[in-house]
């Protein structure tokens, strides 16, 4: 569809959704800044029945009113008066509704989650409206948005009141992938190599609107110094926002963050309960569901699914950066992070970045691997052995007798694997097998940005050679 870069599948369901007769309440759910009031506006092409976006942060008194505002927009019968409550609300939208001719009748509500005030008895109303009405309104297309994902997750997807099974449809928008972020920025006519691209998504991810204030003409250091170290930098100040944005208390997410930023191959819940001071309970278990629904941190299982011994890494590039370099800066302005160009600290964290995006792009890892159409678990592995200690992050076990250990590594040519780190791997792979008992095959797969150089080692361990290019597939 014309303006909208990507997002194959999430119009697929909207096309659907514009061919049937039937009503649908439609769940958009996604992070701040990921574009979901830009699909749902691009898509539609602005042609609503009823349009309405809540505030932050102001009374229910005022929401009322600007629904009045927005509701005459759409009506020659003006509201006289602003509807006193969310149920006299929602009964003028259904007399709107009624009158329309229209077979299809598609209601936009963004940012719902601002409309459910203290006391406004919002979700009530919104229930009434649907169970009484909307539910049975052939046509009708009643489509909610928001980024507060605990909201959502608890007032209508997992709701077990009146709204109970009533959303039919969800959408959950994530960032672009890499293919996406590269296509939006040539339709910018911003054009990089795939090793600025890439640098450019370790420390922003595919956030649309991050992309969106990137700027011609320049190189990737000299974007992420403008956005992240500049006084007045986009991302300067972006990270609090951000987690109050999504989460009523943010507080508890941002302490399990924190303590996730400090260990780059994940922690256990026991390790998290030990660095965030969070008790292991039930608040625990909700702030790691919500931030991996949020799609902030991934949850590892380890090989042979004992979930207890499950590993949890954070993931959202931005929140990794801020960490490690914007949080406790001491220097910004122009050339903040040209400087740290080739600096130990740096060289360790695109190692580590370089890990990250290879971990959220595993779909294309499997693509290259050529098993797509084969059944696979991703899991990870740390040895428990006091004596023959191991970790691998990515492991593939396939349905096909084979497991392919993933070995990822950032350079700026070709990776060469010395005899010492060839020594390291047999090691790693020896004590893997031992250890687990696994009767697979096991199969070293090298993932790194531009292969692996040809010599005596490579040529005895490798077994599959996947190139950064690779992850720009699809």
């Amino acid at each position: 569809m014309e303006g909208i870069i990507g997002r194959k599948n999430e119009i697929e369901i909207l096309d659907k959704l514009s061919k049937s007769p039937k009503p649908e309440f439609v769940v958009v759910s996604g992070r701040r800044r990921v574009g979901k009031t830009y699909l749902i506006k691009k898509y539609y092409n602005n042609d609503f029945a009823f349009y309405m976006t809540g505030t932050a942060n102001v009374s229910t008194a005022e929401q009322l009113a600007n629904f009045r505002t927005l509701y005459n927009m759409y009506t020659e019968k003006q509201l006289d008066n602003t509807p006193k409550t969310w149920f006299e609300a929602f009964n003028a939208l259904r007399t709107l509704l009624e009158k329309s001719k229209n077979k299809i009748k598609v209601v936009f509500l963004d940012e719902l989650p601002w409309m459910d005030t203290p006391r406004s008895n919002f979700i009530q109303a919104l229930e009434f409206f649907w169970n009484s009405f909307g539910s049975t309104h052939k046509g009708l297309k009643l489509i909610t948005c928001g980024s507060a994902a605990s909201w959502l997750l608890n007032k209508l997807i997992n709701d077990k009141g009146g709204l109970h099974n009533r959303v039919t449809r969800r959408i959950s928008l994530l960032p672009f992938t890499l293919k996406e972020t590269e296509a939006f920025l040539y339709a910018k006519q911003v054009k990089l190599e795939r090793q600025q691209i890439l640098q450019i998504y370790s420390v922003m991810g595919g956030i649309p609107f991050y992309l969106d204030a990137i700027e011609k003409g320049m190189s990737s250091a000299q974007i992420i110094d403008m956005m992240c170290f500049d006084h007045h930098g986009l991302l300067r100040n972006e990270y609090n926002i951000l987690y109050k944005s999504l989460f009523a208390r943010p507080e508890n997410y941002m302490d399990v963050v924190n303590a996730l930023s400090t260990k780059a191959q994940g922690l256990t819940r026991d390790e998290i309960v030990a660095l965030s001071k969070i008790a292991n309970g039930g608040t625990l278990t909700k702030v790691l569901n919500e931030l991996e629904v949020s799609g902030f941190i991934q949850k590892y299982h380890p090989f042979l699914n004992k979930t207890k011994n499950s590993l949890y890494r954070l993931t959202d590039p931005y929140s990794l950066f801020y960490h490690k370099f914007i949080k406790d800066s001491k220097t910004d302005g122009k050339n903040t992070w040209v400087n740290m160009l080739n600096t130990p600290v740096y060289n360790t964290w695109r190692g580590y970045a370089f890990e990250y995006v290879c971990m959220s792009h595993i779909n294309q890892i499997k693509h290259a691997l050529g098993i797509s159409g084969v059944y696979s678990e991703n899991a990870s592995w740390r040895s428990k052995d006091k004596e023959f200690k191991a970790q691998i992050d990515l492991l593939i076990d396939r349905k096909d007798g084979i497991i392919t250990v993933c070995e990822m590594k950032f350079s700026d040519g070709q990776f060469e694997i010395t005899k010492d780190y060839a020594t390291k791997l047999r090691s790693k792979l020896y004590i893997f097998k031992n250890v687990t008992k696994t009767r697979k095959t096991i199969l070293p797969a090298m993932i790194s940005t531009f292969g692996v150089k040809q010599n005596q080692y490579s040529l005895d361990l490798v077994q599959n050679d996947i190139k950064m290019d690779s992850l720009f597939e699809f």
